[in-house]
């Protein structure tokens, strides 16, 4: 099913309530259950091409946590400070954000397949070069254009996922979400691995593997037309202009604040060599990854989306509250809390992907590339402001700011749950 047949068949779903909704069906709750279980059933009954795309994601999110276990030895080895080696993150996700906004208008003018091989060429050739790098100030460049590739990856890949699943947009969301915690996931262990030798090596070690990603999609996946509809440059604003998206978007803003507190500024905390916060994040992206893939859906068929998402953000709040307690002295405390995060983590990061997805009527690239834009400069804002507050008010600092504006990313969801709760099964 084509990116464009889903849209199609997403819109008639609106027109008729009743079917997506199971409303005037006295047997809606059981009729939710079996749908559940047909969608765990389906998931892994993908297309090769889906696999494919799946495979070249986890390698492209790998990008994200690949930097953690070195941060202290880029540190040590450029003569740079904590908050200027944050700017790694900075410079990847500012461009990241921004480039989200011309992702359509580049897909649906040159197809899918091309878009995706764009993204991993460039990825290929700024990773490398940020091997290469002799200071910080490159290295945070060549990881600006680093992010320019992820960002013309990461949003096309989702709507390709979506448009050759079989088993229904809410499977493909979940393989799309377990792709991005698997890559999560092993990034940190890879940057250990290799950043434990040689702290430029986990940079050419992506190189490579997305070079093999590259080739794997040139293969497997057929060539995708572009869109018959060609996004406008504009379109991703306009999206924004729906309210239900731009709350699911502020909320995941500062949802990110606290996801790149814990991600960016705890190794600098625990302390470690690549090893050990290698370690730590790896099993903090492992239980990410499982929760993502199979407790959201749990939770979010029993509940509902909305409540879901504010008791795991309320629960992310605590967590940091704890993680600023333990800042100072408790580093095996700081440890068990880092990694059992992963799990409120994972829930919220399905959750606000299937909201972004579903609330609106835009077009799945469109509401893809506008919650993008937005969600992702918390991400580039959270590093840096986490390691300057520690630099001038102690390590604790950080993670209580952080704590704040997750509070207040679970207000602007309840603020708005109206909104986003339209969409919701009619038995939740």
């Amino acid at each position: 099913m084509s990116v464009h047949h889903a849209d199609q068949n997403r819109t008639a779903d609106q027109q008729n309530p009743a079917s997506s909704t199971g409303e005037g069906n006295p047997h809606g709750a059981a009729d939710a259950s079996a749908t559940l279980e047909r969608e765990t059933t389906s998931l892994l009954r993908q297309p090769k091409a889906l696999w494919a795309t799946a495979l070249a994601s986890v390698f492209a999110f790998m990008g994200i946590g690949l930097v953690d276990p070195i941060l202290p030895a880029i540190a040590v080895n450029l003569q740079a400070s904590h908050s200027q080696v944050s700017l790694l993150f900075t410079s990847y996700f500012l461009i990241t954000a921004l480039a989200m906004l011309i992702t359509g208008v580049v897909s649906t003018r040159i197809g899918g397949k091309k878009t995706l091989l764009i993204g991993l060429g460039l990825i290929v050739v700024f990773a490398s070069l940020s091997g290469l790098s002799g200071d910080v100030a490159q290295l945070v460049g060549f990881r600006a254009g680093w992010g320019l590739g992820n960002a013309l990856f990461v949003a096309t890949a989702l709507a390709v996922i979506v448009g050759v699943a079989s088993g229904g947009s809410g499977v493909a969301i979940v393989l799309y979400e377990a792709a991005l915690g698997l890559g999560i996931s092993l990034g940190p262990l890879v940057g250990a691995v290799l950043g434990g030798w040689q702290w430029r090596a986990p940079f050419f070690g992506t190189a490579v593997l997305m070079a093999a990603a590259f080739i794997a999609l040139s293969v497997l996946l057929p060539t995708l037309p572009p869109a018959a509809t060609k996004t406008r440059l504009r379109d991703p604003l306009v999206a924004l202009g729906h309210r239900g998206l731009r709350t699911t978007a502020i909320a995941a803003f500062f949802y990110n604040f606290g996801f790149f507190t814990i991600l960016a500024y705890v190794p600098f905390v625990l302390g470690m060599n690549a090893y050990g916060i290698g370690a730590v994040f790896f099993g903090w992206g492992v239980l990410l990854a499982v929760c993502s893939v199979f407790l959201a859906p749990v939770l979010q068929n029993r509940f509902g989306t909305t409540a879901v998402l504010a008791g795991s953000l309320v629960g992310l709040a605590v967590v940091l509250a704890l993680l600023a307690v333990f800042a100072v002295g408790l580093i095996p405390a700081v440890v068990v809390v880092t990694v059992l995060s992963g799990a409120l983590l994972g829930v919220n990061n399905t959750l606000f992907t299937e909201l972004a997805m579903e609330v609106s009527s835009a077009p799945r690239p469109v509401a893809s590339a506008a919650y993008n834009g937005v969600r992702w400069l918390g991400g580039a804002l959270a590093p840096f402001v986490a390691t300057t507050l520690a630099e001038h008010f102690g390590a604790r600092v950080p993670f209580l700011s952080a704590a704040v504006l997750v509070l207040v990313s679970a207000a602007v969801i309840l603020g708005g749950r109206r909104l986003l709760n339209r969409h919701e099964p009619e038995h939740v």
